[in-house]
């Protein structure tokens, strides 16, 4: 009982920080805005926590971090609307909802498959919240006994599970990490102050900005990319009786509390647990059907599961960073930088020396999710109307935010001018099929990872053996290399193949 009143008096804290009139207009202000990037394709959460990073320097901490997570939260909410009304999802992990929500909306059901959408994702919503309150303590407990080369093995072991899951060419999600360490490194060495990739470039002294490299790879590049894909045209929209029937209810209950379940568990995972999670749970309830012909056919189930199991995973993500100081995916990797920005460092220190920003943040996830389903619920007629909004009436806006933002934070040039090098470099990549993600997690974890390596080689005496004498990191780093090993595996296979057909 001891432990159920701990959490109890830490939520409580949590609440009053999360409850004041500034903290609610923030948090009610970042669901606001993910919702509407959710329901307009092309803008995801990463573009829009990227443009808006430099705007959270002049609020406090607290504020700043609630309105950037909202916006996550909302994404997941809006992006099944177009996925159910238009078959085009907002949000790539709204991706598998477009199967049997637009299925729905053909046969006159789009207003039950929202309103099953909004309300499955508030249940988990609320679970994964109270899955963070009982489990990041705990697991911070657990960090403080990781050292310097524990933190190396952790920081590698969250670099290989990006590659692990990242979708496509696992040898170019491996190049992508490889650029994002390069990028990281570029700046003045701490220990011996020489400058390092910086090609004579005073600016580049200081290294690379998170802000501008943010910005061109998820702003700029995505919204080149969505040009190109849709020509700047709008999309249309319909919407029928919004409440579902009984039988509705019968068969989407279940599929909400598994995919809950899959998506809190997946969420935790490093590289994209949101998009994994709805994957998993769609895959899970087919296999459970006694008809698995209707999942494709307007299933509620295909609609109750992903987006029950998508918001799960936006929420359980925040666990690893909030007790590691590892992003698990694009937009935690983002929202370290905002912690940076702030003079956060993050990590398990934050719970101790920083408990009403843990436990604010913590709270504002539940209350976001009762603003959602009140803002979604009522409001889905208009953000179907914003579908029909073209695109190229938008991108202009964006564009000139980015470059004020890139500017505005350290009051240069040369970042507007990196940012539209990035964005280039980031459309480029999209191309070629790369995913941005891993290499911006990289360029995240590489300057830590590097500090951590020095100390732990510092504490060694310069003996690399002490990454394997200590029985954490060995066995952390033995996991990174099975599951590196077991990634690549089949993709040297496939090239031997394609080498010995050729011959």
């Amino acid at each position: 009982m001891t432990g159920l009143e701990d959490i109890a008096s830490h939520l409580g804290l949590g609440l009053g920080v999360a409850l004041t009139p500034a903290n609610l207009l923030y948090c009610l202000l970042g669901a606001l805005l993910g919702t509407l990037i959710g329901v307009l394709p092309g803008l995801g959460p990463a573009t829009t926590i990227a443009m808006l990073l430099p705007v959270t320097f002049h609020l406090s901490p607290i504020g700043g971090l609630i309105m950037l997570a909202g916006i996550y939260y909302g994404a997941q909410y809006g992006g099944s609307i177009t996925s159910i009304l238009v078959n085009i999802p907002g949000e790539s992990s709204s991706v598998v909802t477009c199967l049997d929500g637009h299925a729905m909306t053909r046969q006159g059901r789009s207003g039950a498959a929202l309103a099953t959408a909004a309300l499955g994702s508030f249940f988990a919503g609320c679970v994964a919240t109270l899955l963070v309150a009982l489990f990041a303590p705990p697991l911070t407990d657990l960090v403080q006994l990781f050292g310097a080369a524990e933190y190396f093995a952790l920081m590698t072991l969250g670099l290989v599970a990006a590659v692990v899951l990242a979708q496509g060419s696992v040898l170019k999600a491996l190049l992508m990490i490889l650029l994002g360490l390069m990028l990281g490194f570029v700046g003045t060495d701490v220990n011996s102050g020489a400058h390092r990739l910086t090609f004579g470039l005073d600016a580049l002294a200081d290294g690379i900005g998170f802000i501008p490299l943010a910005m061109g790879v998820f702003g700029i590049a995505e919204i080149a990319s969505h040009l190109e894909r849709s020509g700047g045209g709008g999309l249309a929209a319909a919407i029928t009786r919004l409440w579902p029937t009984k039988d509705d209810f019968r068969r989407a209950t279940p599929a909400v509390v598994r995919g809950t379940g899959v998506g809190a568990l997946l969420g935790i995972l490093p590289g994209g647990g949101a998009i994994l999670g709805s994957f998993a749970a769609y895959t899970l309830e087919k296999r459970l059907a006694k008809e698995p012909a209707r999942f494709g056919n307007g299933a509620i189930e295909g609609v109750a599961a992903p987006e029950s199991a998508n918001n799960a995973a936006a929420q359980t993500s925040f666990i690893p960073l909030l007790t590691l100081g590892i992003p698990s995916n694009g937009v935690m990797a983002l929202m370290v930088g905002a912690m940076m920005i702030h003079g956060i460092t993050p990590g398990p220190t934050v719970i101790d020396e920083q408990p009403e920003l843990f436990w604010g943040i913590i709270a504002s996830m539940w209350v976001a999710n009762l603003m959602l389903v009140v803002i979604n619920l009522p409001l889905v007629g208009v953000w179907a109307r914003l579908t029909r909004v073209p695109y190229r009436f938008l991108f202009p806006a964006v564009l000139l935010f980015c470059a004020i933002g890139a500017y505005s934070y350290a009051h240069s040039v040369f970042d507007v001018l990196l940012t539209m090098v990035f964005g280039l470099m980031g459309y480029a990549l999209l191309k070629l099929r790369c995913e941005p993600a891993p290499l911006l997690l990289a360029f995240v974890l590489g300057p830590m990872m590097e500090e951590h390596l020095r100390r732990a080689l510092l504490i060694g005496r310069g003996d690399p053996a002490v990454f394997v004498t200590r029985p954490l990191s060995a066995a952390i780093l033995a996991l990174a290399a099975v599951l590196l090993v077991v990634t690549v595996l089949p993709a040297i296979r496939g090239l031997r193949r394609t080498a010995f057909r050729e011959e």
